[in-house]
């Protein structure tokens, strides 16, 4: 029998165990069932079992009505105290209302973690285009408005990886020219396709330091107003963030 806090025999520790049991879940895998979730996470049935029911007592999985498991709310409180989006959004809150007010369209909140984009809040109107975009998704920070701005802003070693994944420097070349007008101008103006033709118009948050640590952006349908016609307010709202999170330095 293994000891109170000690590794198991052969294997992984509990801990990573239970933690690849989450990562099963996402976005198009909402509610998954014991093969399915044993499977996917490559561990055997009867220990899937056993960790899931530890994680079902303490409230980070639930069962719905068929029986299969799902995210519970236990992670959903734990996730709101992370000080990267908790302090930022009960900041930013006021602001990204007034643009929402402002402009009747999807207003989007986003920090950086690692490759991708995260979103922290976002507000939409009631008839508002489509988008795909939820709270807690991430999102490619080449291929959106938010993540582009973060993305351009990022320190040179950290863009420099990032790029390193999208190919040589030969065909990123014209994703680096941009980032660059990006830092120059500190606003950018992205056009995407999918789910459906849209404008994405961002701009960045600073800290106290004067660092980039997040990206506010208004999503509008194409062909309407001019993006551009959105600028000031999106630069205006970023800049009111940055102003609630400290005075700037320098």
């Amino acid at each position: 029998m293994t000891g109170r806090g000690k590794r198991p025999p052969s294997g992984e520790p509990v801990v990573d165990r239970a933690l690849s049991l989450l990562a099963v879940f996402s976005a198009e895998r909402r509610a998954v069932g014991l093969a399915e979730l044993s499977r996917r996470s490559g561990l055997p049935r009867s220990t899937t079992l056993r960790l899931a029911a530890r994680l079902v007592a303490w409230g980070a999985l639930e069962r719905d009505a068929d029986g299969r498991y799902v995210v519970g709310l236990r992670l959903f409180e734990v996730a709101s105290l992370a000080p990267r989006s908790h302090g930022l959004r009960e900041v930013a809150l006021p602001y990204l209302e007034d643009l929402h007010e402002v402009t009747r369209q999807h207003v989007l909140l986003a920090v950086r973690d690692g490759s991708h984009a995260l979103l922290v809040e976002r507000l939409s109107a009631h008839g508002a285009v489509e988008i795909a975009y939820r709270v807690g998704g991430r999102m490619p920070l080449h291929h959106t408005g938010v993540g582009l701005v973060l993305l351009a802003h990022a320190d040179e070693e950290e863009r420099t990886t990032v790029l390193g994944t999208l190919g040589p420097a030969a065909t990123t070349a014209p994703l680096r020219r941009r980032l660059a007008d990006i830092r120059q101008r500190g606003v950018v103006v992205f056009d995407r396709s999918d789910p459906a033709p849209v404008a994405s118009v961002a701009a960045p948050v600073r800290d106290a330091t004067g660092a980039t640590v997040a990206a506010v952006s208004i999503v509008v349908p194409a062909g309407g107003a001019s993006p551009r016609a959105y600028e000031h307010v999106v630069s205006a709202t970023a800049r009111g963030v940055s102003r609630g999170l400290g005075p700037a330095r320098g």
